[in-house]
């Protein structure tokens, strides 16, 4: 039995360390050929934004277009790091959810 607590409070003890490796692990998100890039971190809080000039180009569009296209831009680039920081929790938590027994709540697998 003590055996088994200790195993336990190891794998909680691991489980938090690779929950705060994730708050700390930057994971990039791009769209529009990298005209816009999110930058989350492995637990998908966004940190960083970054808007390249060349998103906003006036000629011929309109400022009601140029906003519908940047939202559109700034939501797939921010998706597309949250996709990247799932697999990121997927590859540092999915072992040890495995080792507790089964699936983490909220986490997706």
């Amino acid at each position: 039995m003590q055996q088994l607590l200790q195993q336990a409070q190891k794998m909680q003890q691991d489980l938090a360390a690779a929950q705060q490796e994730l708050a700390e692990t930057p994971v990039e998100g791009s769209a529009g050929g990298g005209l816009v890039k999110a930058t989350v971190t492995g637990a998908g809080e966004l940190q960083a934004l970054a808007i390249d000039p060349k998103a906003v180009d006036p000629e011929g569009t309109t400022p009601e277009e140029i906003a519908e296209t940047l939202a559109d831009l700034v939501l797939a680039a921010v998706r597309d790091a949250n996709t990247a920081a799932a697999q990121l929790q997927q590859q540092k938590l999915g072992p040890l959810a495995q080792g507790l027994g089964g699936g983490l709540p909220g986490l997706g697998f």
